[in-house]
Formats: C-alpha cells, structure tokens, sequence
C-alpha cells in the first residue's frame, strides 16, 4: 500500500511540473533607443527579484510566464514595462528622461538636481575616480576642483594629504573641512575608506551648500557617497593591480666625496687667513689645510707666528677635522695646499657611502577588490572585499588595510524603506620617522650628512668591513657630524608601528506619509580603536644603552543621531520643498599611553620587558552638539529659485551662555536658458546666474573644554603629589564665524562645452588668539575671539569635447582659481589717543602676522648680495640699529654684515598667484588614455633645505649642494654665494629672504592608460565588462629647484619628510 501511495505522489509532483514547466517560456528580444541598441539595461519581472541584462547588441533573454510584467531601467531612460503575451518576442524601445539626464549631486541631508541647486559644488564621479586607480580618497580631489587646495602629503603608504578650500580659515583652530560619509560625519582616518566602495565624491564649498552643517561647516564640506546594489540584476566585480614605487621627486643636486674634500679644506683655509684675530698668511693656511707643516706628539701640526714667542699653536688638517678619510691616499696627501684633490686617490668603499641609496629600496604595491551587489524590486545590495599591501620605497614603511562593507537596502511596502550600511577596516602600518631635524630621522641624516662617511665601520689601511665576533658589520657612529647616532641602523633596530580598526556602521528609517511627506531617522555609529608601538634600540639612537619602548592606546567613538522631515509640493509653476531636522553627536576620546626603559630580554618589545617606568598617563575627553535645523526651497517653473537654510547649533566646548550659535544662508538662481529669448539657442543650451550669502561657524581644533578653569596633574616631586594652575575661566570664548559670499555664473556651449566663472569672498571673524597676562595671573595667556581676515578670490572650471566623434573622443577639463588672503583686525590692534592707528604684530618663525598682511606673508632680513671684495654675506641696514665695523656703504646704500643689525622686510608670500589643474582624456575605440597636470604660478618658498646644504662649512662633516661651486673665491669676484668660511656661520647661514624661491609648479600627477576588452571576447568569456589598465602617479614635478618639493605645506616652508611616491602600477577589472 505504501509503494502505491509512493507511486502516485511522484506522478502528481511530475504533472503538476510538467504544468508550470508549459506555463513558463523564453522571452527575447532587443532593447533599443533613438540610436540604436543599448547594452546594460536591466530587464526584471515585475514584484520578483528574476532579471537580466541586455548584452552588447541590446538582446536579452528571460524565462517568463504570459501575463508577466517585464520593467525595462536604464540610466536616463524613461523606465518602461510590458507584459508577456503569446509570443516569446518582446522588444523594447526606450525614450529619454530629461530629469534623468540632468545631473544629480549629494547635499547636505539630501540630493539635488545640479540646475536646480543655489549652491557652489563640485562633483567628481565614480567613472572620473575610475581614471585615477589610487588608494586614498585626498589624491582623487586634487586637480580636481576649482578653489581646492591639496598638498603633496608624504609618501609612507597609508598617508593622506591636508585640503584646504576656498583659502584658509582659522590661524589657531583648524581649516580642516568636515567629512560626511553617507549622510554621516566622519571623524576618523579618511585613508581607512576603500576606494573601491566610493561611488561619488562632491565638495560644498559655499555657504548655500554647507550651512545645514552649522559648526563644522566653515571650511567647506567633503561628502563622500559609497556604492550600493543596482535592482534587476546582480553582478560580481574583481579589482586587481599590482604596481612598484620610487622617490617622486628627484633629490637636491649634492657635491660627492672628490669634490666635497677641497670644498672642506677651502672653508677651513678661509678661516685661518680671514679670521679677525691673528689671521694666518695664506700659503701657511694652504699647508696647515692640507697637512703639511710639521706635527707634535699629538699629531697635531705645529706653527709660530713671525716674532712671537713661546709655545707654537697646533693645528689639525683638513683630514683630522673631518674625522675620516675615505680614500686609499694617506690624510696629508687627499688635497694639495693648492686646495686640488688627488688625482690618484679612490675610494676605498664607495658603496657604503651612499645613505640614501641603503634607505631606499623598490617599493611595491598590491591591491584586491571583490564585489557583489544588485538586488531584486524590493530589495538591493552591496558587499566587498578589500585587501591593500603596500611596501613603501623607504626601508621600514609598510602599510596593510583590510576593508569590508555591507550595504543593504529594503522597500518593505510603498511606505516605508529601511537599510544597514556597515564598514570596517584593520590596517597596521609600519612607519618610518620622517620630519623635523631629529637624528633618529632617516630622510635629514641621509640628506644631509657629507659624502665622506660610511654607514658601517672600516679598516682605515684597507678599507674592509670589520665585523664583530658574531659575523656583523661594525656599525660607524663616530664623526663630527651625528656624532653617536646611525639612522640607518636605528631605522632598521627600532620600531614605529600602527594599528587600526575602525568600524561604521550607519542604519535608517524612512515614511512616506500624505503623499507629500517623508520622515527619516538616521543612525550612525564610527568607533575606532588605535595602538601605536615604539621601540628603541639598545645599541644606538635614543634608546642606547638601555632600550626603551612605549604603547599608546587610543579609542575613539562617536554616534550621530538625525531626525529630518521632508515635504515636497508643486501647485501649478510654483514648486516647494523643505526639510526640518534635529541632530545629536556625541564623541568620545580615550587615550592611555605608556612609556618604559631598561630592556631586560632582546627580541621582546612588550612593556613588561622593561624595567623603569618613564611615564604613564590616560584621560577621556568628551564633546557634544546638538543642532536643530531647516531648508526651504523654491523655484517658479524651473527659472527662479530661491533657497535658504538656518541652524541653531550647541557646542559643549563653551559656556553656557554662548554655547548656542546661529547659522544660515540665502541663495538664488536665475535659469536664463530656460527665458523665451535663449529657448531653442543653437549655441547657448546652459546658462544659470546664481548668488549666495551665509554664516557659518567653526569649533574645530578648539580645545573641548575651553571654557573651564584647568588644573594640570602629573606634576609630582617623586612621591608627593602636585598639579598646577593650567588656565583660567573662560566664559566669552565662543565659536570662529565665517561669513561667506558667492556669485557664478555657469554656461553650456552647444552641448560641448561647459563652464563656471564665479568670485568668492569669505571673511573668518572672531579668530581664536592666545592673548599674553599679566604674572600675576598665574597663567601666561588666555584664549579670545580677537581676530580677523578675509579670503577672497576668483574660480573658472571649463569642461569641453574638443573632439567627439564615433571612434575618436578628446575632453578636456580645465580649472584656474586665485586666493587672496588678509588680516583686517589682530588681538592688539587699537586707536592711540592721538587717533592714529596701532596694528599689533605676531612674529612666528619666517613669518609676521600684521592688519593688511597675509597668514603667510614672509618676514625676513633683507639679503642683498655678497661683497665682491671678501665675499660676505651683504644686508641691508637698519638704520634704527648702531652702526659699528660690520657696517660698510656699497653703492651709496648702507650694508651690514652683521645678521643683528639687518633690516627686516615683508619679502613676498607663500600664497601663490594662482593654481589649478588640467585633465585630458582621449577616447579612440576602445582605449582610453587620462592625464592629469596640477600647477601653481606664484608664491615662493623658504626653502631651508637648501639653506643648509650652503652652509659655509661651520657645520663640519654637512653635505654641500652643487650651486656651491658658484662661491665667491677672490677679491672681485661676482657672485650671489657667499666664501667658504667655517668662522663665518652667523654671516652665512642667517634667515633671510634669500633662501626665498619661486613656488611655481608644473606637476605630470597622474597618467592611465585603460584597455577594454573587445565585446565579442567578452561575451565569450561570459563578461559583462573587462579592461586592463596602466597607470602611473606622481611622474614628474617641474619647479625652480631639483628636490625641492612646494606642495610640502601650505605654510611655503620645507622639512625633512618621506617625499611622496611615483607609483607604477597596472592591473584588470572584471565584472562578471
């Protein structure tokens, strides 16, 4: 009985497949436009998640049922669907969208159609970011935007670089723009984003644009829109590129071992005959220099001067001074007293002398993508895989991220939609130390230490390695310059080591009610948890004799919540939108940091491996606003529109009572292409005029409790306890404003060219100054709101099909902007009783600030040549100075060489006339080749670098740059470099505006050159898309000097740093 029951239930499972086999049948057919066929489009059956994707002829092909509803999506189509009948052919032909067409960008708490927006926006798109195949999201923005400002960064992998937009905001706060993350403020490490997971980028950088953001909005804002699922298909997408990195720029021109000797033994001869007191006749000098006169016990040269009595002074050589002799030739014979170096000299071990050549190695660099996403009519998704390993061209800088990311988003019903976007990345980077003159730091010894000194020790006689009992190499630490210290060694001993892990996640609720309102809430939470290991060697560097290590740990949340109400209604022409919103961020910083010496077992850099405890401190620091806000938006019949915005932000870094601030904008358009008198124009097609005006403010870099009267803790004397007074109440301090003004005017040409001339003028108010107090205040100074400047300038953006034809497309885009920047009120400026004015001045560093000057204006001595008769260094005096022997008249003007009794002048800017970039992009079948050029004209740098590769030789065992051999040598000389003296460092090396040099730039940042793969291979291999790519960036930078790298700071001044990289890479992308 069960085997016949058995029987018949598989005979009706059997027909009743049969039944819905016979039901369903292949749909096909051919999805075309006014053009032609259209690949890509995305066919769905209608209340299910089946589809698939027209191929490169436009065909598709579908199991479906009669009565099914096939939808029919493609970008900026009109979406279309039919139903299945009888017939199993069902072609599609697709109209245009106008509305679709129309550009759409991210604004603040929304988006927006590009003609309808008031506001100043640049947007850089997914398909633009796919030219540039970088890791970091700073390097896409550069060259980018009009008004955008991007340093060169360093290159240790992982680095981002500093934007400033529209100039610069704040002196003492920060000029840092806000970063939002779909939707979200982002207060973590930007260099952590996948840039593989970015669909978008748009920089805000009006008032219009911003001020929805309220405090954090001053500087502009940087909103960043990552991928998600497409409905109607789903695909699989590979990323891979591998590529190689070396020194981006070329190194300062230095003198080598053969010339740098003579250069010594001139700089110590000059001394000896130059020198106020008991000058030396020049042929002694000559043969004191060299080595030649006769020497006492302590091998030391011995020399009485004409009629003097007693003991006769002794004297080293040249040789002796410099502490080594790499050569095969005995110390007395390198030069001759005629200050020639030996021809018959070599160097005994030239390949232990090049420091920069054991620093750098070939880097190398591999990335991995993989993605799914797509979705079905209710639901879509995104989710990747990240892996970057980059090895840094300098020994002891690697970096390794792993990224991952879940993007989902469900229509549960016609009202309501919700979604979770989650990221998270892991990264550890191993740092190399870079900046500053510490002698830990590989880049300043390597660059500037002579030519003559090896990295290991060697046999003097033979010029062997010597090794020590275990088989090493000996390493060198005794010289006269970085006398102890090897950073080599120490670069390779220590350790520098990061570690991140950061997670965001980022959920919403959205409500369709009464037809016209939507209400959402949005949650985000970013936490990222930080550990930074240092290690310092036992046997050189800082850490020597003991060894020493430290961690710090840092953790760092912060949640964002919003609530935003939108209504959207049209009545006949007039069109309205608005939103009304309440935001809450809470942030949280904690920090443990922990330092220890006294290693106790090699191998093991842990803190229990130590056994004096240096220090060991922590403190949490918390910070909160809370914002309520609003927009409305009008236009009449798309020609008119006007726009305004208003926040009411509070800041818990201020007193109560000013802890509130007010923040708004106004904006307004005029589409002038859509007036009957420019309606069907065959050349004008585009053409807004369009204005905006707001205040915005900025708590940014302020300190979270700068209101409070402080104590600091740890200042104990051993075992007693003690703190100090660390600031006084504060209760006036409040927000940094910024008033912004805007006015553009955008134009399209014949559906070719597109552009954007606009002037800008925004004025930082209520600027944060340290104001000194009296002693008996019991602090040194106290923070106010006590300044103003103002940046202002002009941005031209010019986008333009030069060529566009079937096989052959050329587009160019092409931006310029300038800024102007100036101080019209200092902490102590003020009106005498007289009524004249007094404009306080803040000197720092290479700069003065003054009412009327810039944030980077140069004040420096003026420098104005050498002296043909001795070849010192020449200022210009300042005659409110007494004069005295070092002043002399040249020409009818008074001189000095005397640094102290130097005139001081405002010596030109670090702020450049203007600057901009310019990307080309051919199209011819299917290859696309990409260049992009950055540039600036103006400005000029300090360039300090340079300043101490000419020294006059006081810095003994310094490397020399080659434009020393343009020295002054004897009377009558003309020159612009000063002798050689080692007794004239004051004279020579003083900061003046002669170290001064022109910052303009021209700089090949990227080029890539893509393939796609033919369609017929493609479609083979079962692709929907593949290409290979090679690409490289930072190929070559043109400026005034070689090394010289002026996109280092904002500030036009140089240090020591990781230069950043030429990467070469290639790589294919599949998407399956």
């Amino acid at each position: 009985m069960k085997t016949k029951f058995n029987g018949i239930l598989t005979l009706l499972l059997a027909l009743m497949a049969q039944i819905s086999f016979a039901q369903e049948k292949t749909i096909s057919g051919i999805v075309s436009d006014a053009s032609g066929p259209l690949p890509g489009v995305s066919v769905v059956i209608k209340g299910t998640s089946k589809g698939t994707q027209t191929n490169f002829d436009g065909q598709y092909q579908i199991p479906a049922k009669v009565g099914d509803v096939l939808t029919f999506s493609f970008v900026g189509m009109k979406t279309m669907s039919l139903t299945v009948g009888n017939s199993t052919m069902l072609n599609a032909v697709m109209q245009e969208d106008a509305n679709e067409l129309e550009e759409v960008i991210v604004v603040a708490y929304g988006t927006a159609k590009k003609s309808d927006f008031t506001g100043s926006a640049t947007k850089i798109s997914s398909e633009m970011m796919d030219t540039k195949p970088v890791t970091n999201i700073s390097r896409v923005i550069e060259g980018a935007s009009a008004g955008v400002v991007v340093n060169s960064g360093s290159g240790q992998p992982g680095s981002g670089q500093d934007i400033r937009i529209r100039g610069f905001g704040s002196v003492n706060a920060s000029s840092n723009p806000l970063y939002v993350v779909d939707g979200a403020p982002f207060y973590g490490e930007i260099s952590t984003l996948n840039m593989g997971d970015v669909e978008s980028v748009t920089i805000l950088k009006d008032a219009a644009s911003t001020a929805l953001y309220g405090n954090r909005a001053a500087n502009g804002v940087i909103m960043i829109t990552t991928k998600k699922g497409k409905k109607g298909f789903s695909q699989t997408s590979i990323n891979i590129s591998t590529g190689i990195s070396n020194p981006g720029i070329n190194e300062y021109d230095r003198v080598n071992a053969f010339e740098y000797y003579p250069l010594a033994w001139e700089s110590y001869r000059n001394n000896l005959q130059y020198r106020t007191a008991n000058p030396i006749l020049p042929q002694v000098a000559n043969d004191i220099a060299s080595g030649l006169l006769p020497r006492n016990a302590s091998n030391l040269q011995t020399y009485q001067y004409p009629g003097s009595t007693g003991n006769p002074l002794a004297f080293s050589d040249i040789s002796q001074i410099l502490g080594n002799n790499p050569f095969d030739v005995a110390s007395n014979a390198i030069v001759d007293n005629t200050g020639k170096i030996n021809p018959n000299a070599k160097l005994m071990y030239p390949e232990d002398l090049d420091w920069q050549d054991a620093l750098y190695r070939t880097g190398l660099r591999s990335n991995y993508d993989l993605m799914y996403q797509g979705g079905g009519d209710k639901t879509d998704y995104y989710v990747s895989m990240g892996y970057l390993n980059e090895e840094g061209y300098a020994i002891g800088s690697d970096y390794e991220r792993f990224t991952g990311r879940v993007n989902i988003n469900n229509q549960a019903n016609k009202w309501f939609k919700t979604g979770l976007n989650i990221g998270g990345t892991m990264t550890k980077s191993e740092q190399a130390e870079s900046g500053g003159t510490a002698f830990v730091n590989p880049f300043f010894t390597a660059r500037l230490i002579g030519p003559i000194y090896p990295i290991n020790k060697h046999d003097p006689i033979t010029g062997e390695y010597i090794f020590d009992a275990d088989g090493n190499k000996v390493i060198e630490t005794s010289r006269p310059i970085y006398n102890g210290r090897n950073s080599y060694y120490e670069t390779l001993w220590n350790d520098r080591i990061a570690r991140t892990n950061t997670l965001f996640g980022k959920t919403y609720f959205e409500f369709l009610f009464m037809n016209d309102f939507k209400f959402t809430t949005n949650i985000s939470v970013d936490s990222r948890n930080y550990n930074y290991e240092r290690f310092d060697n036992r046997f050189v560097g800082d850490g020597a004799t003991a060894g020493r290590g430290g961690r710090t740990n840092s953790v760092t949340q912060s949640v964002n919540v919003n609530q935003l109400l939108n209504y959207t209604k049209s009545f006949g022409n007039n069109n309205f939108t608005a939103l009304l919103g309440h935001e809450n961020l809470d942030y949280t910083y904690r920090y443990l940091d922990g330092f220890r010496q006294g290693l106790i077992v090699d191998g093991n850099s842990e803190l229990i491996n130590f056994t004096t405890t240096n220090s060991l401190t922590s403190y949490e620091d918390k910070y909160k606003t809370e914002g309520y806000f609003g927009r409305l938006d009008y236009n009449y019949n798309s020609k008119y529109y006007l726009s305004g915005s208003y926040r009411k932000d509070g800041s818990s870094k201020f007193y109560k009572d000013v802890r509130w601030g007010d923040f708004w904008s106004v904006g307004a358009s005029w589409r002038l292409d859509q007036e009957d008198f420019l309606k069907g124009s065959e050349w004008i097609n585009q053409l807004k005029l369009r204005g905006s005006y707001g205040e915005l403010g900025n708590d940014s870099g302020i300190s979270f409790y700068a209101n409070q009267a402080l104590y600091q803790l740890g200042r104990n004397n051993a075992n007693e306890p003690g703190f100090v007074f660390q600031s006084l109440p504060n209760n006036d301090l409040s927000w940094e404003s910024n008033k912004s003004f805007d006015v553009a005017l955008e134009f399209g040409i014949k559906d070719r060219v597109e552009g954007t001339i606009e002037f800008y003028r925004r004025i930082s108010d209520n600027l944060l100054f340290d104001v000194p107090l009296p002693l008996t205040a019991g602090v040194g100074s106290i923070t106010k709101n006590a300044g103003t400047m103002f940046n202002q300038g002009i941005e031209f953006s010019l986008s333009s099909d030069i060529v566009k034809k079937e096989n052959f497309k050329w587009n160019l885009n092409f931006n310029v902007s300038t800024i102007k920047n100036e101080f019209t009120k200092l902490p102590g400026d003020k009106i005498n009783s007289d009524g004249s004015k007094y404009f306080d001045e803040i000197i720092s560093g290479t700069k003065k600030l003054r009412t009327g000057q810039s944030l980077y204006d140069y004040w420096l001595r003026d420098w104005t040549g050498v002296d043909p008769a001795d070849g010192l260094s020449l200022y210009k005096f300042d005659e409110t100075k007494t004069s005295g022997a070092s002043e002399r008249t040249i020409d009818g003007v008074l001189m000095t060489t005397n640094p102290n009794n130097a005139l001081y002048q405002y010596a030109g800017s670090a702020i450049p006339d203007f600057m901009g970039g310019i990307t080309n992009t051919f199209k011819l079948n299917d290859f696309t080749f990409t260049v992009l050029v950055t540039y600036q004209v103006g400005g000029y740098t300090y360039d300090s670098t340079y300043a101490n590769l000419m020294h006059g030789g006081s810095s003994t065992g310094q490397a020399w740059h080659t434009d020393i051999f343009k020295r002054w040598q004897q009377p009558g000389d003309i020159t612009s470099v000063p002798r050689l003296d080692t007794g004239q460092a004051t004279n020579i090396g003083a900061a003046s505006d002669r170290w001064l040099i022109s910052s303009t730039f021209v700089n090949l940042k990227s080029m890539n050159l893509t393939y796609n793969l033919p369609k017929s291979l493609m479609e083979n291999l079962g692709l929907v898309n593949a290409k290979i790519f090679i690409s490289g960036e930072n190929l070559y930078l043109n400026t005034k000097r070689q090394g010289l790298d002026v996109q280092r700071s904002f500030t036009g001044t140089t240090d020591y740093t990781y230069t950043p990289a030429r990467i070469i890479s290639t790589g294919l992308n599949l998407t399956f």
